[in-house]
């Protein structure tokens, strides 16, 4: 795999798989840019060598065509502003325009072609598609670790028809990152388990089993373990058919050695919302028309100590409904053990989605290891699945 900083991109017109899959406003304006500044050194490096860029994406799920809420020109005030030039854009990624403004770029300058997604055949991974995208650039650079692991057009079909393609400063540090949790953690090892179903997370569950020392486990996927060993839940999120395999992971953690932590509390509701009476109960007690919307105090602090106590950190999934203020404690309290256990000399990795989304909105990206940009992609990477977006750069 040829790496960005093994590349010279002088006289070259970069074609740059980018994620600027980013969420708007009603006014169209960025509301977290996360993925946008996680580009900017791939962007500078190729501009500083002498290359010209051109920038692919997707935004969104557009379903039926050009969609004025998905459309990539949103970006390009922003864009301009971040890269102090004005960054052209072409009304189609593919088609007369792209190709005559992308031949018309000069060294420094920066094209953003329109949504990807506008075309059915960029998620079904079309050869002839994929074939017209490339005729835009020299040379392919694959940045967009968030949709690795989806073998689309822009992000893995298109390798064959480039003898050059690099890997992006965004997709080594995901890479680099994801292999030093799971191959070189120092101990102790924990790996914090959220969200709503074990049916999202049995198979990195089954291979975290034998690289961790604690596994603590939170968020709706709780309640099924709890069902499992007899308790009562209550109205609370419930797999019925993923109980044998809850028992199977309890049975399998202690056979391994392997600390499996769940919340021994939970904040309760009477419904789903943040205005909804809430109370603590013990998780094994939930009563009837009650659900759990967040771990409970005594669970908060001793999922705390643990993580303060670790060396190694992964966290996936918050420990609650935190979108809802008065149900996020639990996850707010795990996000600044994290950030102490960074503090104190431990390696963490947020990884992606919403507990990436936590982390930031808490204002704490910067307090810890390394934030991913990949929900999905770092989850299948870590269960040891092979990325067609990663394997087309080989």
């Amino acid at each position: 795999m040829i790496t960005l900083d093994q590349y010279n991109f002088a006289g070259k017109k970069a074609l740059i798989r980018v994620d600027f899959n980013v969420p708007l406003n009603s006014n169209y304006e960025v509301t977290d840019d996360t993925r946008i500044q996680a580009t900017i050194p791939t962007i500078n490096k190729i501009r500083k060598d002498g290359g010209s860029v051109i920038l692919m994406s997707h935004l969104g799920r557009p379903k039926d065509g050009p969609t004025e809420k998905y459309s990539l020109k949103h970006l390009v005030k922003y864009l301009n502003d971040i890269f102090q030039t004005n960054v052209q854009f072409a009304n189609d990624c593919i088609g007369e325009e792209a190709t005559q403004k992308a031949a018309a770029l000069k060294p420094g300058d920066i094209l953003l072609l329109e949504n990807l997604r506008f075309y059915k055949e960029e998620e079904k991974g079309d050869v002839t598609f994929a074939e017209k995208l490339s005729k835009l650039g020299d040379v392919w650079v694959n940045d967009a670790f968030g949709t690795a692991h989806r073998a689309h057009a822009s992000t893995a079909v298109i390798g064959q028809f480039f003898k050059d393609r690099v890997c992006g400063y965004v997709m080594q540090a995901e890479l680099d990152n994801a292999q030093k949790v799971l191959e070189n953690a120092e101990r102790p090892f924990t790996a914090i388990m959220g969200g709503a179903k074990i049916s999202d997370k049995i198979l990195i569950i089954e291979r975290l089993l034998d690289k961790v020392d604690n596994l603590l486990i939170g968020g709706g996927m709780a309640y099924t373990f709890f069902k499992a060993m007899g308790g009562s839940i209550g109205s609370s999120l419930l797999e019925a058919d993923k109980l044998d395999l809850a028992s199977e992971l309890i049975a399998k953690a202690k056979e391994k050695g392997v600390s499996l932590i769940l919340p021994t509390d939970s904040i309760i509701a009477d419904g789903f919302s943040n205005d909804a009476n809430s109370q603590i109960a013990d998780n094994k007690q939930i009563p009837d028309g009650w659900m759990g919307l967040d771990i409970g105090p005594d669970a908060s602090e001793e999922f705390a100590k643990v993580i303060e106590n670790s060396k190694t950190i992964l966290w996936n999934g918050p420990m609650g409904v935190f979108e809802f203020s008065n149900f996020a404690k639990g996850t707010i309290r795990v996000a600044e053990a994290v950030v102490k256990a960074t503090e104190n000399g431990g390696f963490s990795l947020i990884g992606g989605g919403d507990s990436a989304a936590a982390v930031n909105n808490l204002g704490f990206g910067d307090r810890v290891s390394y934030v991913s940009t990949g929900g999905g992609a770092l989850l299948e990477y870590m269960e040891g699945k092979v990325l067609p977006g990663v394997k087309a750069l080989d």
